[in-house]
């Protein structure tokens, strides 16, 4: 008896993930992101998702003030082999700073999830902490909580690929404060749905 081969995973960069996109194999709408090589489905835009993502930005408007941007649902460029579409995150500066091409340091990211909520902790998390972004937070539609994400860790032999070195989850009941926005509070309960 022979072994079965195990398929050849195709890992894509950004420039290909354009050109699928340029020739018509992909439309810019269509619900898939590029993550570390891999082309993913986004989540499905079910009602408790997508108001969760319009309070969540509405909160982060008022916790950052001038000089930033909040964008929901844009691509952000992240290396060679990532470009998600995080449902919000916030970059200094305005709209048309990014007209050229997609920010590529973002203060904060935002994630709402439901039944995206292992890819949100696993590999999303993963490409967020290795491109170093310092402030990762999860909506978690599932259990009505916030999980923070911060302290960008590598590989080691503690963990076996990027990730965070501290994690917390704060109930409806907690606020937090952006890293990059000391002076904000911003609640959980004025994030979920």
């Amino acid at each position: 008896m022979t072994a079965t081969k195990r398929p050849a995973l195709r890992r894509w960069t950004r420039r290909e993930y354009a050109r699928l996109i340029d020739h018509g194999f992909l439309h810019e709408d269509d619900p898939i992101e590029l993550l570390d090589g891999l082309l993913l489905v986004k989540e499905p835009q079910h009602s408790p998702h997508r108001t969760a993502v319009l309070l969540v930005a509405k909160a982060l408007e008022r916790a950052f003030g001038d000089g930033w941007f909040v964008q929901t649902q844009s691509p952000i460029a992240l290396g060679r082999r990532s470009e998600p579409e995080p449902d919000v995150c916030v970059v200094r500066g305005a709209p048309r700073d990014y007209a050229a091409a997609h920010p590529r340091r973002p203060a904060l990211v935002v994630e709402v999830a439901q039944s995206g909520l292992r890819v949100a902790r696993g590999r999303k998390a993963a490409v967020y902490a290795r491109a170093r972004i310092a402030d990762y937070w999860i909506v978690n539609l599932v259990d009505r909580v916030v999980e923070l994400y911060r302290e960008p860790a590598r590989p080691g032999p503690a963990r076996q690929r990027w990730g965070y070195a501290l994690i917390e989850t704060l109930g409806a009941d907690a606020a937090l404060t952006p890293l990059d926005a000391p002076a904000a509070m911003v609640r959980v309960a004025d994030l979920l749905p």
